[in-house]
């Protein structure tokens, strides 16, 4: 197994601590009370100036230091945040960013433009909201207070990366600092171990920053070590006369007892509560782990292969009198089945974590397009497979652009229409059942359904007075090429990307719905699956094939009567409880040449808005279906989603519901029409 490189952890580290630094400023140009966001986003860039310092990282913790500095004023309540201040310091944050990507290639010159510009923006660009000065330990008459620090990193440290002596030359950096190495914690010579760190350090520093510029340097490490730090000057005595106290009273020396509580050492409590607190959550902090993505494929990978092989087994031993082999066969299924599940589980993340993303688009969008627009997120713990969550980042920056640049209006067209001038985007998530429905809000002008119509028929996509629903009519939208817009812009207008957006999601196999109310806005519903890897699926047969319908969207199976099975070739409808349902023959769509049963059994399924019948020669049963990837020779084929391998070690061809149906109607009619 290789070792883990410590350079990719910080690279890591450092991507969830943007993200941290980028919500944090994203929230703080609309919070009515930024402190806590103000000393949230301090917090990330002191991780980060830290750790990139440690991991050789210099240009990082170099252009990190400025920032921080110039961001300092405002975290001391000296500088209201402005939206100037926060623009600059998003850019500050892609910039740290681009250093920790590619440093070699990241622009120096950029960089400094950028530091110069928060220094501006902290220096003339904001309203002083605190003219007070700021309550710090009393110091002496030389204007600097001296503190005695006494440390113990944690025994790992060593191994996860620390280096105590950036944390004494940070020490150092604050004023005249004398260090001492304590060795009371070394054990004898065959006890020591290796990596462990049991040195302490004692430090005696003069300095004129306040008490928290300590805790600072610290901060990344604080929960993990043992911390105290004593005051060792008194302040001044009181009064003007400069000449040494008379000896106290018998009264005195009684009232001198109690402490004075502005001369207590100051000392930060660490050592026993937090190896109080860390035990009580022990649990908690040892049971998580990162582990590479790659891993979890693999490991998906040998899940599946497991499944199908324990499908084989099983066939095996139903076949056979065995039945020791039969109860062998269904303690492995048990296990097989609880293994899929946990795997599954492992994959899963929260969507929370791409829509998070999403408020910095909103951000630079409403700037550049002189839109006041909030992003409204709700169901951000609804859990995606990690595959999924990935491939739909695209796909909503496509439909989130598209709603404020064509949905919502200007702030004077909205005050106009009697709406609040500040426009709304809301991104929904919630589970279905065994789909996952996200869906895009705007509270814009809507769809305009008379211009859709007649641009599709300009564009000689649809013949003049075909009648069509508000949903049919809708999916024009998603073909190559067609916009709306009547002129273009930076952001859209060129009819590329919604096109884009329907292969992207019809590739996850999820569908797209879309809602509109005039003047009100529109709403776009994606519907998708939970996982990609393993599916519940009904195993079905076509004269000598065998297919895999997706089981989600199976709603019930009948069966063809005579009377229904005798009507004319091509699209026909059945019956159900009063219900008109067309139904396909799966024999015709798929080209199928061989005789149909006698008693054939129509599947029920539904696709987006439309309910279908596809008629098959017999219903096997489930199928536990690992979905696997059709070869680039197959890649035109859009029938089919993908193959499974089943327990005979034959291939069946999992169907791509919305293609087929799509198929079997232009082939009925091709046939009514000939």
């Amino acid at each position: 197994m290789s070792a883990v490189d410590p350079t990719e952890i910080f690279r890591q580290e450092a991507e969830e601590l943007l993200e941290q630094l980028e919500q944090a400023l994203l929230d703080l140009e609309h919070a009515e009370d930024g402190r806590e966001l103000v000393d949230g986003a301090f917090r990330a860039l002191h991780t980060i100036k830290g750790s990139g310092a440690m991991f050789g990282f210099e240009q990082v913790a170099a252009f990190t230091h400025e920032f921080e500095t110039a961001f300092d004023r405002v975290r001391k309540e000296h500088l209201a945040p402005s939206r100037e201040l926060v623009a600059v310091a998003l850019a500050a944050k892609d910039h740290i960013r681009a250093l920790i990507e590619q440093a070699e290639t990241a622009d120096a010159a950029a960089g400094d433009a950028i530091i110069q510009e928060l220094r501006r923006v902290t220096d003339d660009g904001g309203a002083e909201i605190d003219e007070a000065p700021a309550v710090e330990p009393v110091a002496d008459q030389t204007g600097t207070t001296t503190w005695r620090i006494r440390f113990h990193l944690a025994q790992d440290a060593l191994v996860t990366g620390t280096k105590p002596l950036l944390l004494l030359d940070e020490l150092r950096s604050l004023g005249t600092c004398t260090v001492t190495g304590l060795a009371d914690a070394v054990p004898p010579l065959e006890e020591l171990e290796p990596e462990a760190l049991y040195l302490g350090w004692e430090a005696i520093l003069a300095t004129s920053h306040p008490r928290e510029a300590i805790d600072e340097v610290f901060m990344f490490v604080l929960d993990d070590m043992k911390l105290e730090v004593e005051r060792l000057d008194a302040p001044p005595a009181a009064g003007p006369s400069a000449d040494p106290a008379p000896a106290p009273s018998p009264v005195g020396e009684a009232e001198a007892a109690e402490p004075d509580l502005s001369t207590v050492p100051v000392v930060v409590p660490l050592a026993a509560p937090e190896k109080t607190r860390r035990e009580a959550d022990a649990g908690k902090t040892t049971n998580s782990i990162r582990v590479p993505a790659e891993r979890l494929d693999q490991l998906m990978d040998r899940v599946g292969e497991l499944v199908i092989v324990q499908a084989r087994l099983s066939q095996l031993a139903a076949s056979g009198a065995d039945t020791a082999l039969k109860s062998i066969a269904e303690e492995i299924e048990r296990l097989a089945n609880e293994l899929r599940d946990t795997t599954m589980n492992v994959r899963m993340v929260p969507i929370g974590s791409l829509f998070g993303r999403f408020r910095r688009l909103v951000h630079d969008l409403s700037r550049d397009l002189g839109k006041q627009i909030d992003l409204v997120t709700s169901g951000e713990e609804t859990e995606l497979d990690k595959t999924v969550v990935e491939r739909l980042a695209d796909p909503l920056v496509h439909l989130i652009r598209n709603s404020i640049d064509h949905g919502i209006e200007p702030p004077s067209t909205r005050l106009a229409a009697g709406k609040p001038m500040r426009g709304q985007v809301r991104l929904e998530a919630r589970h279905a059942g065994t789909e996952v429905l996200i869906a895009i809000t705007d509270d814009g002008k809507g769809l305009d359904r008379d211009r859709i119509r007649a641009k599709a028929e300009e564009q000689g996509l649809l013949a003049p007075g075909l009648k069509l629903s508000d949903n049919e009519l809708y999916q024009y939208l998603f073909h190559p090429g067609f916009s709306t817009a009547r002129e273009v812009t930076a952001v859209s207008g060129r009819g590329v990307g919604m096109d884009v957006v329907k292969r992207l999601i019809e590739a996850l196999r999820g569908t797209i719905d879309m809602a509109t109310t005039p003047g009100r806005g529109t709403t776009i519903t994606l519907r998708l699956p939970l996982t990609l890897a393993i599916i519940d699926g009904l195993l079905v047969r076509i004269g000598q094939d065998r297919y895999i319908i997706p089981l989600t969207a199976v709603e019930e199976c009948v069966e063809l009567s005579a009377a229904e099975d005798g009507r004319s070739a091509g699209r026909s409808f059945l019956s159900i409880r009063g219900d008109l349902v067309p139904f396909l023959r799966l024999r015709e769509v798929l080209g199928s040449n061989s005789p149909p049963d006698p008693h054939q059994k129509v599947i029920v399924v539904s696709t987006g808005e439309l309910r279908v019948g596809l008629v098959v020669d017999q219903v096997i049963g489930n199928h536990q279906t690992v979905i696997k990837s059709l070869s680039r020779l197959h890649a035109d084929v859009d029938t089919f989603s993908g193959a499974t391998i089943l327990g005979d070690g034959s291939v069946a061809l999992i169907l791509d519901i919305a293609q087929a149906v799509e198929l079997g109607h232009a082939q009925a009619d091709r046939q009514r029409a000939s």
